[in-house]
């Protein structure tokens, strides 16, 4: 008989939750809702202490073992938010963790998980080899696996996140989930559908990484070698996880990386909040398939936000330059002292900030008394683009937008 997941499990495991994870804010978004024709419902789970609905399963695996599965410890093999999060608990619970972290883990993530007192073991250059080197690791040293996603105590605990937003928000009509192993969306369908049988639960996946998709629609879609939403990176569904999806959840859509960036972008200018790739990608969905969601009450887990510094600058300026906030201008000038100057002069009384200013003299096709230069420049958006433009052109400049 198949293992199953039942409503009480995930009562459960919320009386093991209470006090020890955030119950994190369900909040309505007016602006979002404006923008998108329906009630939109944000679940913060970026608000927990590692940023990351993760702690909750983790935390209801490892508060069930019993004495001698908590002095001998436990293992997880994760590059990322799961590595976290058994790694704070286990240190709140005094259970020795050993991470198993492929070599190419962040190393700001390598460093938060030790600084919970976790041994870190970088072992393998795919995720799949470290696994492999982890299962053999927790085999040889008597150690409980805490499995990122194909737990049943694990799935049970992130399914109170369901509990709670329904306490918060009782109306809500769907639900949109993150996909990735299948824990989360598993736990949250389990809760969701017992106590109000009527809701949908949506699932959605980034079109890298359709192993979800793929079940649900009888697809053959492969997956690729990245993605920013790279929490959700899984190619082949949990086998306790899946027979749980097929029952439950209503439909698996798809979402690019573009509408994931932008979805991150939307959250940090609008709701002020950090998420990471997966983390945006039920907001994304809801840009994208707008229509099906009109005039609804639907709720989003913000399932995290532990994303590279680095990364979200660059998506902060991509989106700039998408919105026409931030544009490239080249412009063909006399090579003459102070033409550069009155250009600035120009661009300055026209309201753009210049950024950065690039003078080409030597690598252009322009006859020797002329030069071009290409000027980054900080505007309203598209429409400002399109006075500045006309402007230079009637002050005689050649002028057009790159980029």
């Amino acid at each position: 008989m198949a293992a199953t997941l039942t409503l009480a499990d995930v009562q459960a495991a919320a009386q093991r939750l209470r006090g020890e994870v955030v119950d994190t804010p369900c909040l309505h978004s007016r602006t979002l809702s404006a923008l998108a024709g329906c009630e939109v419902f944000l679940k913060f789970e970026n608000h927990q202490f590692t940023a990351s609905f993760k702690e909750r399963g983790a935390l209801n695996k490892m508060a069930q073992l019993g004495a001698a599965e908590r002095a001998a410890g436990v293992l997880a093999v994760s590059a990322g938010n799961h590595a976290q999060g058994v790694a704070y608990h286990a240190q709140r619970m005094h259970i020795p963790a050993t991470i198993v972290m492929p070599r190419f883990a962040p190393a700001v993530k390598v460093e938060n998980t030790r600084r919970f007192g976790a041994t870190v073991v970088l072992e393998g250059d795919t995720f799949d080899d470290a696994r492999a080197l982890g299962l053999a690791l927790a085999r040889e040293r008597g150690l409980t696996v805490v499995h990122p996603y194909d737990d049943l105590a694990v799935a049970a605990g992130q399914g109170t996140i369901a509990l709670e937003m329904l306490a918060a928000q009782p109306q809500l009509d769907v639900l949109l989930v993150a996909i990735g192993g299948g824990g989360l969306i598993s736990g949250i369908a389990t809760a969701a559908k017992a106590l109000r049988p009527g809701i949908e639960v949506i699932g959605v996946q980034t079109e890298r990484f359709p192993a979800a998709w793929n079940a649900a629609h009888n697809g053959q879609r492969e997956s690729a070698q990245a993605t920013i939403a790279d929490g959700i990176a899984v190619k082949v569904p949990g086998a306790l996880t899946l027979p749980l999806m097929r029952s439950l959840v209503d439909d698996v859509l798809l979402v690019a990386e573009d509408d994931i960036e932008q979805a991150i972008l939307m959250l940090l200018e609008i709701e002020k909040t950090v998420v990471e790739g997966a983390g945006a990608v039920g907001l994304a969905a809801l840009m994208k398939h707008g229509a099906r969601f009109a005039g609804r009450r639907v709720g989003l887990v913000l399932s995290g936000g532990n994303i590279e510094p680095l990364v979200l600058a660059e998506i902060i300026q991509r989106g700039m330059v998408k919105s026409g906030r931030l544009a490239r201008l080249r412009l063909d000038i006399r090579d003459v002292p102070g033409a550069l100057a009155d250009v600035a002069t120009l661009l300055g009384k026209l309201g753009a900030n210049i950024d950065s200013v690039e003078h080409q003299r030597a690598f252009t096709s322009l006859s020797v008394e002329r030069a071009e230069i290409e000027v980054v420049v900080q505007t309203r958006g598209v429409e400002h683009i399109a006075q500045i433009l006309a402007a230079l052109r009637e002050q005689g400049y050649r002028a057009e937008r790159i980029g």
